[in-house]
C-alpha cells in the first residue's frame, strides 16, 4: 500500500505562532495535525514495506508568492517522498516555517495528483494507494471535488479525510457517502464504489488510537471491492 499525506495550510487554521492555532507547535505536546499524522501514519506504515510517504500541502502561499493547492511538503516537487512517520512530522514542521497560510480550501488538485499516481501503476501489480487528507474546515470546490472522486473510483485509491478543530464538517459527511450515493449535481454521474472515509478528530476525544481505528475501518472493504 502506498501512502500519500496532504495537510491543510489554509488561513482558517490561524497564525501558527499563536497558541490557539491548530498548527501551533506546542513544546509540551503534539497539535491535532501532528497527532493525526502520527496516529494514522504509524498504522499505515506497517502496510508499506518501503516506509516512504508522499507528503503534500494545500491552501498555502509558497515562498515564490504562488498560491498552491498541491505542493510537496519538502519543497521537492519531483521527490515529495519522506521516510517514515517522523519524516512526515519533520517535513510538516519545516514547511510551516516557509509557507504562508492562505486559502481557499480546495481538494480537487490533491485528489487529481493521487489519481495520476494510481494511473502509473502497472496492471495486475496489486499496488494500492491511500490518500490521507487532514483539514480544518469546509471545502470551497465541492462540485469539482465530487467530480474528481467519481473519476477516481476506477483507480486503486482510497481517500481518508480527517477533520481537526471545531468546524462544521457537513460537506465532509456528504463526501463520505455512508448513508447515500455520492452524485455530481453538475454531470449527474455518481460513484461506482465507496472510496471516501471521513472522521472528525473531536469525535474520537482526540484519542490517536481511536482515530486510527475509525480511519482504517473501511479501507479493507474498499480495497477488496477494487480488487474483485
Amino acid at each position: 500500500i502506498n501512502i500519500l499525506v496532504a495537510v491543510d495550510f489554509t488561513a482558517s487554521n490561524e497564525d501558527p505562532r499563536k497558541p490557539d492555532s491548530l498548527h501551533y507547535m506546542n513544546p509540551s505536546g503534539l497539535n491535532q495535525y501532528q497527532l493525526a499524522i502520527a496516529s494514522v501514519g504509524e498504522i499505515l506504515e506497517k502496510y508499506n514495506s518501503s516506509k516512504q510517504f508522499g507528503c503534500y500541502g494545500f491552501g498555502a502561499k509558497l515562498p515564490d508568492g504562488r498560491v498552491s493547492h498541491c505542493f510537496a511538503l519538502n519543497g521537492k516537487a519531483d521527490r515529495p517522498e519522506v521516510h517514515g512517520v517522523q519524516g512526515i512530522l519533520d517535513a510538516y514542521a519545516a514547511c510551516l516555517q516557509t509557507v504562508t497560510l492562505y486559502g481557499p480550501t480546495n481538494f480537487a488538485d490533491i485528489i487529481t495528483m493521487a489519481n495520476d499516481k494510481c494511473k502509473k501503476t502497472r496492471p495486475g501489480s496489486q499496488e494500492y494507494y491511500v490518500l490521507l487528507i487532514i483539514t480544518d474546515g469546509e471545502i470551497t470546490d465541492m462540485d469539482n471535488t465530487i467530480e474528481k472522486i467519481i473519476d477516481s473510483c476506477s483507480s486503486p485509491l482510497s481517500i481518508v479525510i480527517v477533520g481537526v478543530g471545531n468546524a462544521d464538517f457537513g460537506k465532509m459527511e456528504e463526501l463520505d457517502g455512508d448513508d447515500h450515493v455520492l452524485r455530481s449535481s453538475v454531470s449527474g454521474r455518481q460513484v461506482t464504489r465507496d472510496i471516501v472515509q471521513f472522521v472528525a478528530f473531536r469525535e474520537c476525544n482526540k484519542d490517536g488510537a481511536e482515530l486510527a481505528s475509525r480511519v482504517l475501518a473501511e479501507i479493507p472493504m474498499q480495497l477488496t471491492t477494487y480488487m474483485i
